[in-house]
């Protein structure tokens, strides 16, 4: 008999949070912070304030302590301007920001200085390290320009000084490499649109005012390093821009409400932007994918067409095709049994999805925690790239406490909701969408048949030889630096020491000729896996020092490491380096590389900063796995033959 799992209110994560700051046992306790705030969002009721309440709390925690005690949190240090209301964001921005295991280390600037605090040698951010800039946009950045009686002509000229002085912003903030940067748009209140009388200039004001919009949004379109969050679909959720009085009275010109959604914004940037992004979404069936059980109405009475409610379910399909599209990985954990689930998503004729959307599905009468452990085994990633949406409070209880590491999204109750909730976490947010994304569901269908192949094959060594793996290893080319930005923040398994780069700062790096940086482009017999590792090195005297090597978790294991690092070695030593050094940090995922340099020739050089530095004399070389082939330019000696 299955033990019942008893599911929590609203109320008591945060009750529970109270008293641990109450008892000053956060810093000890704080691993159990992140699973307490995600149980908040397992109410299907519309979003409250408890991510500013739970920073408010969080923010009695001593953060050096919280990571002495628990090195597999990050901290994120972001810096924090705007015109008028940024340092009210710091609250729903922690508590947003501890839901995912970052701790957020905020720098907050003076009010209504962001452009000194971000570009003046004397501004209070010069020399900080952060990973992140905001600066908290509104109103007040263009109608503190206009005159005191103004009319649309006042506001345009003044919108297009302040659109200038931001895109020299941006470009002054790249140059400098700076961390990403965040902006916004602007809501334009009805305040200030309803003091002009007349249709026209108020039509006129509403030009203007997109225009300025969309010159921001631009810059989040086409600039490096610099992400713009658009506020309109966030106030149509949220509601009101602004509380009137305390705009007036304390310069707040965007409300609670707003600020707590633009925090979720910004904690799903900061996702991307620390690897944290999920890969496949995990499906349960009946009344999550159709209305209907199938096990008691059969085929014939689940719908996801046809009726009121089968059209909710249809839309939610549909949006669902959408992500898959932008190469979320599908799957599926239902109830039911195999045969007949198989049947219906082969044949019926409401479905928008079929089996072949599919990379797996999970159907039985098991626990959801174990499909969901069988189907991160059978992509070959984490549990933790993994979101399950269900529509049992139970099921999702059940998976929430079995330690599996999924994020959980509530479909109970009403399917008009299904797309909202599924929606409402970004949990497949990124900072840009590559070529690799839309490849990748053909990537796993690949690994399917490499799956099969493998069991066919007398040993690890056959089936090594029997892929037919190629590496092509050269700088990366221009168009690439966002893919090779986005592996190295996705990275996590062999990421040697955690460094995550931006496009800039992957642009910046292979323009350097103190630098070399390279990409291994992968394929086999079954297809080309693309872009999937990188290494970056500095020369430093007659010295090649390892920053990092990156591997995509989708290759590793089959020789592809061992070969690049044995390419750069001979590389360095036919360039005459005496030695390669290198440093390897632990993450919370990256442990099983421990091993890697020492594996290859490298000797123990000590310790720094917590990471284990190796060298390498260049003596004896490694040799390459025979099994992969290597091409690209260090491949080739100085003669102009291809290296051996």
């Amino acid at each position: 008999m299955a033990v019942p799992v008893r599911t929590t209110t609203r109320g008591e994560p945060l009750e529970r949070l109270r008293d641990l700051a109450a008892r000053g046992r956060l810093e000890e306790a704080y691993d159990e912070v992140a699973p307490l705030l995600a149980e908040l969002a397992d109410d299907p009721g519309p979003r409250s304030d408890w991510a500013r309440r739970a920073g408010r709390l969080l923010a009695r925690a001593d953060r050096d302590a919280v990571l002495a005690r628990h090195p597999c949190v990050d901290r994120l240090t972001v810096a924090i301007t705007g015109q008028s209301t940024a340092a009210d964001v710091v609250e729903p921005l922690t508590g947003e920001l501890a839901r995912h295991g970052l701790l957020l280390n905020p720098v907050v600037g003076d009010h209504g200085a962001y452009l000194r605090d971000l570009a003046d040698p004397s501004g209070v951010f010069h020399g900080l390290e952060a990973d992140m800039a905001i600066c908290l946009l509104d109103d007040t950045t263009v109608f503190a320009e206009v005159p005191a009686v103004w009319g649309p002509d006042d506001v345009e000229r003044a919108a297009e000084e302040v659109a200038a002085r931001l895109e020299g912003l941006v470009r002054h903030y790249a140059s400098a490499g700076g961390a990403t940067l965040v902006l916004n748009t602007v809501p334009l209140p009805r305040e200030r649109t309803h003091q002009l009388v007349d249709h026209r200039s108020r039509a006129r004001l509403g030009v203007v005012w997109r225009e300025f919009n969309v010159r921001l949004l631009r810059l989040g379109a086409e600039a490096p390093g610099v992400v713009v969050i658009d506020l309109d679909p966030l106030v149509a959720a949220s509601g009101p821009v602004a509380d009137a009085r305390l705009a007036q009275y304390a310069g707040a010109r965007i409300g609670a409400a707003l600020l707590d959604a633009y925090a979720r914004e910004v904690a799903h940037l900061a996702r991307a932007l620390t690897g944290r992004t999920r890969k496949c979404l995990v499906l349960d069936l009946d009344h999550t994918l159709w209305d209907g059980v199938l096990g008691d109405d059969g085929a014939d009475g689940i719908a996801a067409a046809g009726t009121l409610r089968g059209e909710a379910f249809g839309t939610f399909q549909r949006t669902v095709r959408q992500l898959a599209a932008q190469g979320v990985l599908l799957a599926v954990s239902s109830k039911n049994e195999r045969g007949a689930v198989l049947d219906a998503l082969r044949t019926h004729p409401d479905l928008q999805l079929r089996e072949g959307d599919f990379a797996s599905v999970r159907a039985d009468w098991e626990p959801k925690s174990g499909h969901l452990a069988a189907v991160a085994a059978a992509l070959g990633i984490g549990d933790d790239a993994l979101v399950f949406a269900d529509d049992s409070p139970a099921e999702r209880a059940e998976v929430r406490h079995s330690g599996v590491r999924a994020a959980v999204v509530p479909l109970d109750g009403e399917p008009a909701l299904h797309v909202q909730r599924l929606l409402a976490d970004g949990w497949f947010d990124t900072l840009a969408l590559t070529d690799e994304d839309r490849a990748r569901a053909g990537h796993y269908r690949a690994a399917q048949a490499r799956a099969a192949l493998r069991a066919e094959a007398g040993s690890h060594e056959d089936f090594l030889r029997g892929l037919d793996i190629t590496v092509d290893l050269s700088a990366p080319l221009a168009h690439e630096h966002e893919r090779l930005a986005q592996l190295t923040q996705r990275t996590n398994q062999f990421n040697l020491n955690g460094v995550r780069l931006t496009p800039a700062e992957a642009a910046g790096a292979a323009a350097d000729p103190d630098r070399l940086l390279l990409v291994a482009r992968t394929a086999d017999r079954f297809g080309a896996n693309g872009l999937t590792g990188a290494l970056l090195a500095t020369h430093e005297g007659d010295v090649l020092r390892l920053d990092n090597i990156w591997l995509s978790c989708r290759v590793l294991a089959r020789g592809v490491e061992q070969s690049v690092l044995a390419t750069v070695l001979a590389h360095a030593r036919d360039a005459g380096h005496g030695a390669v050094l290198a440093a390897f940090r632990l993450t919370a995922k990256n442990g099983r590389a421990r091993d890697f340099y020492p594996s290859l020739g490298f000797t123990a050089a000590g310790e720094r900063d917590g990471a284990l530095l190796f060298r390498h004399d260049l003596r004896r070389l490694p040799p390459a796995p025979e099994h992969v082939r290597i091409t690209g330019p260090l491949t080739t000696g100085f003669d102009g033959r291809e290296r051996t």
